[in-house]
């Protein structure tokens, strides 16, 4: 009797082995495994659609909340969350769904806490989908490097377009500062009045040194005489603008370039205005927020200013456009929510990619970076990385105008605008080395 029931039990085993390895493969092959390292895993992301996926999680350091960027830092998470819940509904990315909210930090637009931040995520995210800040990025590109961590670009500084300065990391499409100033004026000398002379008011660093090395370089190629080149700070850390308007005043410009955060453009605006000045004026991105026209500036803003953006706005006709309007749950703060959704496209192709040619990991996103081209659905004009120096002849600038009937406060006056004069320039790096 025991031999038999000796028999039964390896006649059971024998049968049963086949079954439970059929079952353990087919399980591997049917769901992500259990990690294939820091920021992937086979559990599901904590609000997930689908539960059967694995997760992805991708850091985000930002401006949320303290720093003078913090309207349009929220408005970029708001558009970069959208963009991510479609991806997820739509069936997420090679068996996995993205969280860009877990690991999501408020920096300040401060470099030490950006790079604290940027250490306490570090362990638990595969890339970064947003890094807001040049100075602030730059914090933390020696330790990205040495974990791999690559990152969308919250930051338009020209040396991300040199991989000897971004060390192939930072995801930047568009443009630079530099290069937005020379389209801006060159759409501004063709749609509004060919300026005389100009003048400068910028943040200190590399954010405002770009731009105006590109205001100034346009300068030079078009024989424009440049007045003053001020350099200023964020209220929070100088108190007021009264310098700049003081220097603007005593020998005025026909047009006054501006890159400074929407609260110092409503004063400086405002204030020259209320002094008499004539002029009129043309801002960078980050100088536009709607919020500025509930501002005693906005009658200013309204008839005297225009400001560039790298990509299709929340009135866009692009594919990219519509598709955003969409998707959001209520019209966006500012157009900081276009932006987000636009920057997020990179990132989608490269975990894309990277999924499908494997490892889904830092080293094998980080290699996934050659030869890729993204299609911003319209938004902005489609992008190789890694294949040569920047094709400046193919970058291109919206340009809007406060507008208070308009959604958000503003309407695009130009779309796709491509000027004379930057394929005309000699550019072989960036326009501020730091």
């Amino acid at each position: 009797m025991g031999n038999t029931n000796r028999r039964r039990r390896r006649l059971f085993h024998a049968a049963a082995v086949p079954i439970i390895v059929g079952l353990v493969l087919a399980a591997a092959c049917s769901a992500p495994s259990e990690t294939t390292g820091p920021g992937v895993t086979s559990a599901p992301c904590p609000n997930a659609i689908d539960r059967a996926k694995g997760c992805i999680y991708l850091g985000v350091l930002s401006d949320l909340g303290g720093g003078p960027f913090a309207t349009i830092g929220r408005a970029m998470q708001d558009g970069q969350t959208a963009f991510w819940t479609e991806v997820n509904k739509a069936g997420g990315i090679g068996g996995y769904e993205v969280d860009i909210s877990t690991y999501a930090r408020d920096t300040a637009y401060d470099p030490h806490r950006h790079l604290a931040e940027f250490r306490e995520i570090e362990p638990n995210v595969l890339a970064l989908a947003m890094s807001l800040g040049t100075a602030q990025t730059l914090a933390a590109l020696q330790e990205m490097d040495a974990a791999d961590i690559v990152t969308s670009a919250g930051t338009l500084w020209s040396g991300w377009e040199y991989r000897e300065a971004d060390m192939n990391l930072v995801l930047a499409s568009g443009y630079s500062y530099c290069t937005e100033a020379i389209m801006g004026l060159d759409w501004f000398s063709e749609h509004q009045y060919r300026p005389h002379n100009l003048a400068v008011i910028a943040f200190r660093g590399n954010y405002g040194g770009d731009y105006a090395n590109g205001a100034l370089r346009w300068a030079a190629h078009n024989n424009v005489i440049v007045t003053s080149r001020v350099d200023t700070g964020p209220n929070t850390e100088v108190g007021n603008q009264d310098r700049p308007v003081a220097e603007i005043l005593a020998n005025p410009p026909d047009l006054v370039l501006l890159a400074t955060g929407p609260t110092e453009t409503a004063e400086i605006v405002g204030k020259l205005v209320a002094a008499g000045y004539k002029g009129r004026f043309l801002g960078s991105a980050p100088t536009w927020n709607g919020a500025l026209l509930k501002t005693p500036a906005a009658p200013a803003l309204s008839g005297l200013y225009n400001y560039t953006s790298p990509v299709d706005g929340w009135d866009g006709r692009s594919t990219g456009a519509r598709r955003a309007r969409a998707a959001a749950l209520q019209e966006p703060t500012n157009w900081g929510y276009s932006l987000g959704w636009a920057a997020s496209y990179t990132m989608r192709a490269l975990l894309t990619k990277a999924a499908a040619q494997g490892p889904l990991n830092r080293v094998g996103v980080r290699a996934a970076q050659d030869a890729l081209t993204v299609d911003f659905e319209g938004m902005a004009a489609p992008h190789t990385y890694n294949a040569g120096p920047p094709d400046y002849a193919a970058q291109r600038a919206a340009i809007g105008a406060p507008d208070a009937s308009a959604p958000l406060g503003s309407r695009t006056v130009a779309t796709d605008y491509r000027g004379p004069t930057l394929p005309q320039l000699p550019m072989h790096g960036p326009c501020v080395r730091l």
